[in-house]
């Protein structure tokens, strides 16, 4: 039986360096691209095949920043048996916050919450104790434990929804260690480190980026953290593909690195949190899961 992956923003950036690296790892994987743009999907999807016939490539259109378009998908996927790897995406890095239609902080839903309501609804696609499944979020670096509070899961009234969300990742990536390793799902949370892609283009325009990669280039002897390109920033990812899901330490963040001369390789880093916080914000997300499919429900 094929393995099964599913990346979700596989059209760009870390998600689409991904699936071509672990296609030609294994040619023979069946990826799944969840997309919001199936135009772009059926592209990269005619492009993942050209270059590995012999792989398995089907799309779903999803929207994590809409729960309506999180529950299509959850039940078009539930026709599958199996998913053995789950990847999340960059997300969504703005300074610029807004609500979305489910009434709901835009970060926070598109980076966390969509996700976890997937996840939620997949749960038995994913969990199966005779084969472990690995879910793997994209974290960061910039998860600060400062910038996220337990009052404010959706960091309504803060400065910092990206670091705030991330920090988030990093917790509930930890809860659903606790609450689903025995049923034979794993998770762990990656940084890919610092890339210029179309969500950097975001912070700044692309010239200013041209202009800034020779001082870039250089700070990579001092700092791992500039991978600058998907390519190297999906390192840890692919490194966890080969493992055992079982194997890993759930309080490790697994890190994309570069050094100055362009190689690269695998760092970790311990996260700064503690495992009650992790359960309380998880029934956080428990408790607003209800109040929100109600809503869904009436409209």
């Amino acid at each position: 039986m094929r393995k099964v992956v599913l990346v979700t923003g596989a059209s760009s950036g870390v998600g689409l360096a991904l699936c071509k690296r672990l296609l030609e790892e294994d040619d023979e994987l069946h990826v799944c691209l969840a997309c919001r743009n199936v135009s772009k999907a059926e592209a990269v999807s005619a492009d993942l095949l050209a270059s590995h016939p012999a792989a398995e490539v089907s799309i779903v259109q999803v929207d994590v920043s809409n729960l309506q378009s999180v529950i299509r998908a959850s039940s078009e996927l539930k026709q599958r048996k199996v998913i053995h790897m789950f990847s999340t995406a960059e997300g969504l890095l703005t300074q610029e916050d807004k609500v979305t239609a489910d009434g709901l902080q835009e970060v926070f839903e598109t980076n966390v919450f969509g996700h976890f309501i997937l996840i939620q609804e997949l749960e038995p696609l994913l969990c199966h104790r005779d084969s472990p499944s690995q879910l793997i979020w994209t974290s960061s670096r910039n998860a600060r434990k400062s910038n996220f509070h337990l009052e404010d899961i959706q960091h309504s009234r803060g400065q910092e929804p990206y670091s705030s969300s991330k920090y988030a990742v990093d917790l509930l990536s930890v809860a659903l260690n606790r609450n689903f390793n025995p049923r034979g799902l794993y998770s762990s949370v990656v940084c890919p480190g610092t890339m210029v892609t179309n969500m950097t283009y975001g912070i700044l325009p692309p010239l200013v980026w041209t202009l800034l990669l020779p001082i870039i280039w250089l700070l990579r002897f001092f700092a791992n953290a500039f991978t600058l390109t998907p390519y190297n920033g999906t390192e840890a990812l692919v490194w966890l593909f080969h493992q055992k899901p079982e194997s890993l330490n759930p309080l490790t963040k697994y890190l994309s690195a570069t050094t100055g001369f362009g190689s690269n390789y695998v760092a970790t880093q311990k996260m700064d949190l503690d495992e009650d916080t992790a359960e309380k914000f998880y029934q956080n997300l428990l408790e607003l899961e209800k109040r929100v499919r109600v809503t869904i429900q009436k409209t």
